[in-house]
């Protein structure tokens, strides 16, 4: 290469980097669409839309447009977004059923941790661990009295499904207690907490934000949350972390991704904007009320969790041998 092309080349590659500085600078210059990927209504559905209502109304000039694409497993959103090009006006709620454990449970054609970029995490909702009003175990010690004294009798143990957070936390409870429950895994939380007050079941296992109305109309009780500490929502049941599970932690949790190669400037612009939202008091006390809690971090510390909970739910998984039926 002479010198005059390598002039030219040079000047070819300022020109680049100049229209992406331009293009980072002035983001975002048209609509971003927030992918959902589940049906409207539930917890993601409700964080991608107040994400996107507050992302708006504090930028004059921002529109986000949210969007459902639900389907295999809540994955098909996410692959949409892999495949989209990297100049943030494309996201989606990645959430840890879709991130961390479905890589585990069935074949993608792409790896979440690797294809993606986390921009912001928004949530944690602890899962609960529930029995009927009228259950004779009034604390978790109750359960595992029986479960230590009935070995050959395990206890049924209702979740929303086979390799829901739920179950995994099930399986991760029993390998540090040494007991065994007998799953029963159902099409979603609402049959399995309908069941579980009409006593067909011992225990359930599901989201705070699900069984929350029970909760607070005294159908059923909280034995314990497998959040690190206790839920907002419910100060006075202890968390599996107090009651002999030292540095238990299972939730699930939802945060907002882009896809890989995601320019800098930009990720970091929408980690500081999500990040306000969260800290806003109405958005805080309607998330709270979700039997939620909001969890703004930084870039950086949100990366590094999700690539510990993507290994720690492999870890999981491989060791219960979990499969989808």
């Amino acid at each position: 290469m002479n010198f005059f092309h390598k002039i030219a080349c040079a000047a070819t590659m300022a020109t680049i980097a100049c229209t992406a500085f331009a293009q980072e600078a002035q983001y975002p210059a048209k609509t971003i669409r927030m992918l959902i990927p589940s049906t409207p209504g539930g917890g993601t559905d409700f964080i991608a839309r107040t994400l996107s209502m507050k992302l708006a109304e504090a930028n004059p000039g921002w529109t986000v447009v949210p969007d459902n694409r639900p389907g295999a497993a809540g994955t098909l959103g996410l692959g949409e977004t892999v495949r989209s090009k990297p100049d943030g006006y494309e996201l989606v709620i990645g959430q840890t059923a879709n991130v961390s454990l479905a890589p585990w449970l069935m074949k993608l054609n792409f790896d979440p941790v690797k294809d993606l970029t986390p921009v912001a995490l928004a949530v944690e909702a602890p899962m609960v661990l529930a029995v009927a009003e009228n259950s004779p175990f009034k604390t978790w010690a109750d359960v595992l009295a029986y479960a230590k004294a009935n070995p050959n009798k395990p206890l049924n143990y209702g979740t929303s499904g086979t390799g829901s957070v739920a179950h995994v936390a099930a399986e991760q409870i029993q390998d540090k207690s040494g007991f065994k429950l007998q799953h029963v895994p159902y099409k979603g939380s609402s049959p399995a907490l309908a069941d579980l007050m009409g006593g067909h079941l011992d225990l359930a296992g599901t989201s705070l934000a699900s069984a929350l109305p029970m909760l607070q109309g005294g159908k059923i009780r909280a034995l314990a949350v497998t959040s690190a500490k206790r839920a907002t929502a419910l100060p006075n049941v202890p968390a599996l972390s107090e009651l002999g599970y030292p540095g238990f932690a299972m939730v699930e949790w939802y945060g907002v991704f882009g896809p890989a190669n995601l320019p800098a400037p930009i990720a970091d612009k929408l980690n500081t904007e999500i990040n306000k939202a969260l800290q806003r008091q109405d958005v805080r006390s309607a998330i709270l009320a979700q039997g939620q809690e909001p969890k703004p971090e930084s870039r950086a510390a949100f990366a590094a969790m999700v690539k510990s909970d993507n290994q720690t739910s492999q870890a999981i998984i491989s060791k219960a041998g979990i499969k989808l039926e």
